[in-house]
């Protein structure tokens, strides 16, 4: 994309709460029935249903809102009146110009904010199965409607137009899901749907520039395709203008495999939609106390584990841009309770770090449901040096496997014994004396052969040898 034009990106996440019925109906909430099973006459939309809102949708509603720093308002539900076969009433209850949660914000990763304008309460669609080679219902040789997602609860997360790229978009969406996730809220599954996301899209020259006319794309299902669908979008916008055409306000669709946007249809505005409050449904007015009470269970949020983790590093003069690294890891896989009792039991937060972001991490949920105090004491042998690396990972391969376990116990089946000083000492002079060009150089100053020593130390060891203990030794014998 040329330097002189700017994209300006809104997005709207859909996803929906982890509860166990719909949001105005007692049906099952469930991912993967039989099509049309959890249904009732209110979630097709017959004559004389009425709707009863879930207590434990606005709960977590709420939770969203407080976590993204949102005023948390009386709200009123909508009908939006349009025709889909996917809504079988014809309508959606929504909420319109009296949202939940308003005015609050993301902060990234990297400091950037991107400000939140609104996450409001509302049904999902039922899911519709286009039969043809396209997969869309242009076409297709009939459609097949499964209403088993329809009332499903949604919160639609809309934010301001501050996001500037697609990396930006990228590290919004993976942010959002990690906050909705640890609030409890969503489970943030994108390939099953329980997170979708729309971007509104336009380009401008410069910065300064006036806003351009917007394209929203629908429906992308993943972060890989939500960047890849931003840019083509923004170049397609892009190449318009600079042919004297105008870009026209529409909706439009992410073709993954042709890697393009198509236009679905005239982009809707409000009164399209004859937006009239539900006469079924009273305002909902959470009190002082209701919304204290929801924030109260709230744990800590992505943002704050990271700023945890960070603090440790900064006591110890960090931490680097591995290490910034790691640390997203860690908590992106919910371990970073590992590294903090690990560092509480005495060991040294760069090692606690790598290790849980490196081999913990191969099997994160084994390592979730691994006791901390387990996980800490193995550490503390390594760092001990009772332990070399090699063996510490050795036993933490075990205890990921078993799901638990004694460290000490398994090291000392597995013949793992701290080498004496005069064995050591013995075994790198062997490496040092049958390798003679080899020690030359690296008493000359090649530092990179102190590997190569620890490796052969290691395979006549059979990973025993501490590898500290052997590089102090190389260090002695050069002088």
């Amino acid at each position: 994309m040329s330097t002189e034009w700017t994209m300006v990106i809104g997005l709207e996440v859909h996803c929906e709460l982890k509860t166990a019925t719909k949001l105005f109906c007692g049906c099952p909430n469930a991912f993967g029935d039989e099509p049309n099973t959890n249904v009732c006459p209110n979630c097709l939309g017959l004559p004389g249903s009425l709707p009863v809102l879930n207590q434990r949708a606005v709960e977590l509603a709420m939770a969203i809102g407080t976590a993204l720093h949102c005023d948390i308002r009386p709200s009123t539900f909508h009908r939006k009146n349009y025709f889909y076969p996917d809504q079988a009433k014809d309508y959606q209850i929504s909420q319109y110009d009296e949202p939940l949660n308003v005015d609050g914000y993301l902060d990234l990763p990297d400091g950037f904010r991107v400000g939140i304008e609104r996450a409001h309460m509302e049904e999902d669609t039922g899911k519709t199965t286009h039969a043809g080679s396209s997969g869309r219902i242009h076409g297709a040789d009939y459609s097949l409607v499964d209403y088993n997602r329809s009332g499903v609860p949604l919160v639609e997360i809309v934010s301001a137009p501050d996001i500037r790229t697609s990396d930006q978009a990228r590290a919004y969406v993976t942010e959002l899901r990690a906050v909705l996730v640890a609030s409890g809220a969503s489970d943030g599954k994108m390939e099953e749907g329980s997170m979708r996301v729309d971007a509104n899209v336009s380009v401008r020259r410069g910065a300064d520039a006036p806003f351009g006319t917007r394209c929203e794309i629908k429906n992308l299902n993943s972060v890989r395709s939500l960047g890849r669908a931003i840019e083509y979008e923004a170049q397609r916008q892009i190449t318009l203008i600079e042919s004297g055409e105008s870009v026209v306000q529409q909706t439009r669709h992410w073709d993954e495999s042709a890697g393009r946007t198509s236009a679905l249809r005239s982009k809707e505005d409000a009164y399209d939609y004859r937006y009239f409050l539900e006469p079924d449904l009273v305002p909902l007015v959470p009190d002082a106390e209701w919304i204290q009470a929801v924030s109260d269970t709230l744990g800590m949020m992505p943002a704050e584990r990271r700023a945890r983790l960070a603090q440790l590093l900064t006591e110890a003069g960090g931490p680097s841009e591995a290490q910034v690294d790691q640390i997203t890891t860690v908590v992106d896989l919910g371990l970073d309770d590992l590294v903090v009792e690990a560092v509480a039991a005495g060991v040294g937060t760069a090692l606690a770090l790598a290790r849980t972001a490196n081999e913990a991490a191969t099997d994160a949920e084994a390592a979730r449901v691994l006791d901390p105090k387990a996980y800490a004491e193995l550490l503390t042998l390594e760092a001990q040096g009772s332990l070399s690396a090699t063996q510490a990972k050795a036993v933490l391969a075990d205890l990921l496997a078993a799901g638990g376990g004694d460290p000490a116990a398994i090291a000392r089946d597995k013949g793992f014994e701290a080498m004496s000083e005069d064995s050591l000492a013995a075994t790198v002079a062997e490496a040092v004396q049958t390798n003679p060009d080899e020690w030359s150089r690296f008493c000359e100053g090649d530092d990179k052969l102190a590997g190569f020593f620890t490796g052969l130390v290691m395979k006549a060891t059979k990973g025993q040898a501490n590898g500290k203990a052997v590089a102090a030794e190389l260090r002695r014998l050069r002088g």
